[in-house]
């Protein structure tokens, strides 16, 4: 028992090293995110973000090895966690349209809200092939297990019987395209955004609306006026 709590203590150290090592990366990713927003890609550079994230610029190639490497680390983990999205909502016995809701809130959550910078989303065609070709394998990956969710709802009734290809990539492009409108300074916050989203893309196509019911304010007409 004792050998195993001094084993436990022995690793402590590395643990907590990997864990200031993830907080750092996620302050240079949140600073690379607004830099790559406010800027674009391009025009942003390593020094740039070394000073956004309040580190030297060679502390920052502590990191990451460029801006290259940075992008891909952002949309890589943000697909990662698309992908435990759906995988999560598949394994749930709720509804399909449920499911779908689940999914594109935690869709427009990584865009707008977490640590990936998935403001750059829409920015792949920046990287060098080899890394491009690896997040478009990934995408293809999460547009084809979106489309089984579709198609689940489709093949029980619960869903429009349209074709999930067509209806995935509406979706998905509905909701990519967030980025390039939204503003973090705005007056909506991103939760507020991606779950109005997700209520109007699930309506459109459910048979059973799942949205709560909503009473709409009736205007009194006014009187019309004569005409003298």
């Amino acid at each position: 028992m004792v050998r195993k709590s001094n084993a436990g203590l022995q690793r402590a150290p590395g643990a907590t090293r990997r864990l200031r090592r993830d907080r750092q990366r996620d302050v240079i990713l949140r600073a690379a995110a607004r830099l790559f927003r406010d800027r674009g890609f391009a025009d942003t550079g390593m020094r740039d973000i070394a000073a956004a994230a309040e580190i030297s610029a060679a502390n920052l190639y502590h990191y990451f090895n460029g801006k290259d490497e940075l992008l891909f680390y952002c949309q890589d983990r943000a697909l990662d966690r698309m992908l435990d999205a759906v995988t999560a909502a598949r394994g749930t016995n709720a509804p399909v349209a449920e499911r779908l809701r689940q999914v594109f809130v935690a869709h427009m959550r990584t865009l707008l809200d977490d640590v990936e910078g998935a403001t750059a989303h829409l920015q792949t065609e920046s990287l060098p092939p080899a890394l491009r070709s690896a997040l478009v394998r990934k995408r293809d990956r999460y547009e084809h297990a979106l489309r089984r969710v579709i198609a689940d709802g489709v093949r029980t009734g619960e869903l429009v019987d349209l074709d999930p290809a067509i209806v995935a990539r509406a979706m998905l492009g509905a909701m990519n395209w967030t980025v390039t409108w939204y503003r973090p300074e705005g007056a909506e916050r991103p939760d507020v955004v991606g779950d109005v989203i997700a209520h109007f893309l699930v309506r459109g196509i459910a048979v059973r609306t799942p949205a709560a019911r909503r009473t709409l304010a009736v205007i009194p007409s006014r009187p019309s006026r004569k005409t003298i």
